[in-house]
């Protein structure tokens, strides 16, 4: 069986990896500073693994075949720059080195969209819907960690025999949210359908989390045939928009209006295209199927 150690396990994304990778067969070891990893984590350990020695020992404790790499403080603004920056960075460093220099077969590292630099006023897209290849232009210290993180991700995949991949997950939604509960800044999904300017600052990005967790999943299994130190966005197939992008995103984002009219229909923003062609995965939950309205 195959061991797989998630950090953040208690997460909005980490709970639904814990559950997805123990149903695919994993026997999968939750670490986070909070309660809430879900009982199908075969063990849990709360652990700061903004400390270096703590990560090896976490690694050494429980010798993973792969980590998946989550924890982090979770959203822009949440915490001061300086803390966001400091402890995501830390967190990315101290897992790669641990997980590289005590033997990890595989190792993925959540990132963010938000490298690519969307939400300032000046930000123009090169072209949309938006790949891998797009350049990355961070203005605030979550998505500078973030591309940090990345960065750290690539050293390592070429420095080490462990293989590196990592994920930009568009905005997660947990499963209960789609019955109401609140999202991360604290309205439902039904009003970030019903107010643009609420999913548009982000470009009407989404994913749910069980189809992130598919992802995850799959790219562990194809970690081995593929290029070391990839980069995969992880987005629904559709814009969480009642209406095309290539109406709303000029009306929020007025910089997107030449790029934005290739996104007719419910062509979203973002494209997964790269983890379809490589990793055989594409999203199967969209709004339209999943969100419960009053």
């Amino acid at each position: 069986m195959t061991r797989t150690l998630v950090t953040g396990s208690a997460g909005r994304l980490g709970r639904s990896v814990v559950t997805a990778l123990a149903q695919a067969g994993h026997e999968v070891i939750g670490i986070d500073t909070v309660p809430g990893t879900p009982p199908q984590a075969a063990a849990t350990l709360p652990a700061d693994l903004t400390d270096l020695g703590e990560a090896f020992e976490v690694m050494a404790r429980f010798r993973p075949d792969n980590v998946v790499h989550l924890a982090a403080i979770a959203t822009p603004f949440s915490r001061t720059e300086g803390v966001t920056f400091r402890t995501n960075t830390q967190l990315a460093f101290n897992v790669c080195e641990a997980a590289a220099a005590t033997g990890v077969g595989g190792v993925v590292v959540a990132s963010s969209p938000t490298v690519i630099g969307y939400g300032t006023p000046a930000w123009t897209p090169r072209y949309l819907p938006i790949d891998e290849e797009h350049p990355t232009e961070p203005w605030n210290a979550y998505g500078l960690s973030k591309q940090v993180a990345e960065q750290v991700m690539a050293t390592f995949a070429r420095a080490s025999s462990t293989r590196f991949a990592a994920v930009r997950p568009c905005y997660v939604v947990a499963p209960e949210e789609w019955a109401g509960a609140p999202t991360q800044q604290g309205h439902t999904m039904a009003e970030r359908l019903d107010r643009p300017e609420l999913a548009g600052v982000s470009l009407f990005n989404y994913i749910d989390a069980r189809d992130a967790s598919d992802l995850v999943a799959a790219l562990l299994d194809r970690l081995p045939g593929i290029p070391s130190g990839e980069v995969f966005f992880a987005g629904a197939a559709d814009a969480l928009a009642r209406a095309p992008l290539a109406e709303l995103l000029p009306e929020i984002v007025p910089t997107t209006a030449a790029a934005a009219r290739t996104l007719t229909s419910a062509v979203p923003a973002f494209t997964s295209a790269k983890a379809e062609r490589l990793l055989g995965w594409t999203a199967k939950r969209s709004w339209r199927t999943e969100l419960v309205e009053a």
